[in-house]
């Protein structure tokens, strides 16, 4: 491929798409780029304030769990308050939490305020994706997803780069610069992104969903009202939501399953920071090429296809004995990952009416926050017990069975490509993930540094999830 062919495909790529998206697309950069929390926050429990292995994969599960609760509260607030305001609270509120963390020491304060930043931080995404579908036309929905998924991967990048660079600063030094890269991203936010929930008369509904609405020709129409049981109804939703589930558990497992395995092979803990780093340099220089590529697939058979490939790089991870190979199942699964944010995005964008886009978004983004709580502990008391190979195995069959799942059960409702469908709701997606590096090894025996790298894994597999829900 020429130059001049990569010049035209990257401005193909980025083109066409309106000035507050790329506003949005900023702030993520931003948000991203200050992301420190969760990246470094296992070695600070564990090295700086001497805390066990286990509690910081007990705080980095709490802040899965406050996801749960956050999705869901931030989804019904985007709907009734607004996208705009939404943001920028819960923005806010992330900051305030990062700047706790760099004073609070005591373990239950430390575990509390974590629970709340990833309340804060879970709320946030349904309000961005319902943003971007609510501005961008709908035969580029998944094109914008895609972007700012690459904008969280690269912000990620630079974070676990700089931060690790910058950790003579110490610590507490870090959090508090997250604390201003979130304020910085929350000023845009106010100060550059327009609302964009749809009022009643424009043809959506209310952000509330409590009444009229017009058709095309001007004529009022009735608006359902939405609420989460309402959401929950809907069948082709919920099964779309339950295999993201399913994709989800199978894409947390190796941010702490991998290093274990690759200690139980013999390798050393340092080994597994350049093999995750894989993840991270791939999303970042291959991203808009994928995206290029895909754009055009239906969304059914690119769901299918990368819960195969998250099956084939996790279940190869059993065969693996040398880092090479281990980075290049990471290189496969991630391959799934770059694929499956997008068109998950895009799909519950198409499945959601413009009305309730909030709260279709806040229900996806919970099947990533369950993930993110219950992954990390299924992985390491499979890998304690039976063994990584039982890990591995049971990974794969839940890709495989989750590709299925995709081909026989959405074919109906995700089968028309909605370039070709003028009108067609365009919605958000969530999760999303974010390229990012965890490997540290500090001092002490071999043990404890293996758990140390499996704690560090579990704050990576939990960062890169927040970045997931495509949000934040």
């Amino acid at each position: 491929m020429s130059i001049d062919s990569l010049r035209r495909s990257a401005r193909a790529t980025v083109s066409g798409l309106p000035p507050g998206f790329w506003w949005l697309w900023l702030s993520t950069l931003v948000n991203r780029t200050g992301a420190f929390v969760l990246t470094f926050l296992s070695l600070y429990l564990t090295l700086e304030l001497g805390h066990s292995a286990w509690f910081a994969g007990l705080v980095v599960a709490l802040h899965g769990l406050g996801g749960v609760v956050g999705s869901p509260l931030g989804g019904t607030l985007t709907d009734r308050w607004g996208r705009r305001p939404t943001m920028v609270a819960t923005h806010l509120g992330g900051a305030a939490c990062a700047a706790a963390l760099s004073v609070v020491t005591s373990a239950w304060a430390i575990a509390v305020v974590v629970l709340l930043m990833g309340v804060a931080m879970q709320a946030v995404r349904p309000a961005i994706n319902a943003t971007i579908a609510d501005m961008v036309p709908a035969h580029d929905v998944r094109r914008a997803y895609s972007l700012n998924y690459w904008a969280i991967n690269l912000g990620f990048a630079i974070a676990s780069i700089g931060g690790g660079a910058a950790i003579a600063l110490g610590y507490r030094t870090l959090f508090l610069v997250e604390a201003v890269a979130t304020v910085l991203c929350a000023l845009i936010v106010f100060l550059r992104l327009p609302e964009t929930r749809p009022e009643a008369g424009t043809g959506a509904g209310t952000g509330a969903g409590t009444g009229a609405g017009t058709d095309p020709a001007g004529a009022p129409v009735a608006v359902e009202k939405v609420g989460m049981l309402t959401v929950l109804r809907d069948a082709p939703f919920r099964t779309l939501v339950l295999l993201n589930l399913l994709v989800c558990l199978v894409f947390t497992a190796p941010w702490i399953g991998l290093p274990l395995t690759m200690a139980d092979e013999g390798l050393s803990p340092s080994s597994y920071g350049p093999v995750i780093a894989v993840n991270g340099i791939v999303i970042v220089g291959f991203q808009l090429i994928v995206n290029r590529l895909t754009e055009k697939r239906s969304p059914v058979l690119l769901l299918s296809l990368s819960s195969l490939l998250f099956a084939v790089g996790t279940g190869a991870t059993a065969l693996a004995g040398s880092s090479v190979a281990f980075a290049a199942t990471v290189i496969v699964w991630t391959v799934g990952e770059m694929i499956h944010i997008p068109t998950n995005a895009a799909a519950t964008a198409r499945l959601a009416p413009a009305h309730a886009r909030g709260r279709y978004q806040g229900v996806m983004g919970m099947s990533w926050a369950v993930a993110g709580f219950v992954a990390p502990i299924g992985a390491g008391a499979i890998v304690d017990g039976p063994g990584p190979d039982v890990l591995w195995a049971v990974t794969a069959a839940i890709g495989v069975a989750a590709a299925v799942g995709y081909s026989l059960r959405l074919r109906r409702a995700l089968g028309e490509d909605p370039a070709e469908t003028p009108g067609a709701p365009a919605e958000p997606s969530g999760e999303g993930i974010a390229g990012e590096t965890a490997g540290e090894t500090a001092a002490g025996s071999a043990d404890a540094a293996v758990a140390t790298g499996a704690a560090t894994a579990a704050s990576s597999g939990a960062a890169k999830a927040v970045g997931t829900t495509v949000g934040t």
